[in-house]
Order: structure tokens, then C-alpha cells, then sequence
């Protein structure tokens, strides 16, 4: 099962999988594919595989991606390798995405594997908050861009299974805990 968890930069993904992996033993990260450069705390692996813009677009002619996007002036992807290694692993498969690639992958494994969305919802003035009081201190004019995917974003919740508003972080978790829980008991239901 692959659940991916969306909502706009700041709202909180990151977070809520590193707590789900800690509480749920059969629960594991997807690390996406990026150009962006590593902030402080990055870890290679962690929540992404560092690459060069040259490299990643080597990758895109090489057809490594399941999707990709260009996000906040970066390239953001799923490796169809990674993913289907984790597939097979039969473990639950927790990935932080954007609304676009959520459309994208919905669609392409529809048939060959269980996907739960769930959005991340947050206030606008929360988010600006979160964003400016972050470790790696965005720029104001990167502040202005993620909060000017807002609107965007959250005009797509329609392509969810759930919608969380994520203002306290133990009861999301405990929400999206139930969530997998839930979804796995049907998933393995036999009728």
C-alpha cells in the first residue's frame, strides 16, 4: 500500500511521516528524487536523493520516474525503481508528494497497487508562520512562492481520500495512524 500525504510546502508532511515511521513498524519512507540543493539536517536517503539538475534530466530521458515535476524551481520525482523495490517488500510505503504527482501516480498504479491520499490541511497565516519560523530560513521571495501555490493547491483537495486540517500535531497522527490502519485492514480483507 502507498500512502501519500500532500499539502502545500510547510504544512507539515515531513513531520507527520518521520512520526509515523517511528510508531508503526511496517511503515516506510519513499525518498522522492531532487535538484534542489540540501538544507541543514538533510540526510541523502532520508527524505530525498540529492542530484544534479543535469542528472536529474539524464534520469528523465532515461525513463527512471514514475513522475516528476518542477517545483519552486526544482525537479521532484518518484523513482519507478525505489518504488517497486519498496512494493515488493510488502510494506507500507508513506510518501510526501505534491498535488500533481499525487494525479499522476493515483492513476498509473491504479490497477497494480492500494494508494491512500490524504491532504495536510493548514491556515494560510499558519503556514506563513511556520515558513518564516523554519531552521533553513527561506528567503522572503521563497516564502512568496510557496504561499502563492496556496490557492493551487488547495483547490485539487477534490483528488483525496481525506482531508486533514493539520493544527495539532499528536491528533493528525493519531488520525493518520488510524487512517493505514483502517485501510490495510480492508485491503487485506478477503471476501
Amino acid at each position: 500500500m502507498l500512502v501519500i500525504l500532500s499539502g502545500v510546502a510547510g504544512a507539515g508532511k515531513d513531520t507527520i511521516k518521520k512520526e509515523l515511521m517511528k510508531r508503526m513498524d511496517n511503515v516506510v519512507s519513499l525518498p522522492s528524487y531532487t535538484s534542489r540543493p540540501k538544507r541543514p539536517g538533510d540526510e541523502e536517503g532520508g527524505t530525498y536523493h540529492f542530484v544534479s539538475k543535469e542528472e536529474f534530466e539524464e534520469m528523465l530521458k532515461n525513463g527512471d520516474f514514475y513522475e516528476y515535476d518542477v517545483h519552486h524551481n526544482n525537479y521532484y520525482g518518484t523513482s519507478k525503481k525505489l518504488l517497486n523495490e519498496k512494493i515488493s517488500s510488502g510494506k507500507i510505503i508513506v510518501k510526501d508528494i505534491e498535488v500533481n504527482g499525487t494525479e499522476h501516480l493515483k492513476e498509473i498504479l491504479k490497477d497494480d497497487t492500494k494508494v491512500v491520499t490524504i491532504f495536510l490541511r493548514v491556515p494560510k497565516e499558519e503556514l506563513k508562520r511556520r515558513l518564516e519560523e523554519r531552521i533553513d530560513k527561506p528567503d522572503p521571495a521563497e516564502i512568496k512562492l510557496r504561499l502563492n501555490r496556496f490557492d493551487y493547491e488547495e483547490s485539487k483537495i477534490g483528488i483525496y481520500d481525506y482531508v486533514i486540517k493539520n493544527n495539532d500535531l499528536e491528533k493528525t497522527v493519531q488520525i493518520i495512524m488510524t487512517i493505514i490502519e483502517n485501510e490495510a485492514r480492508i485491503e487485506n480483507a478477503e471476501f
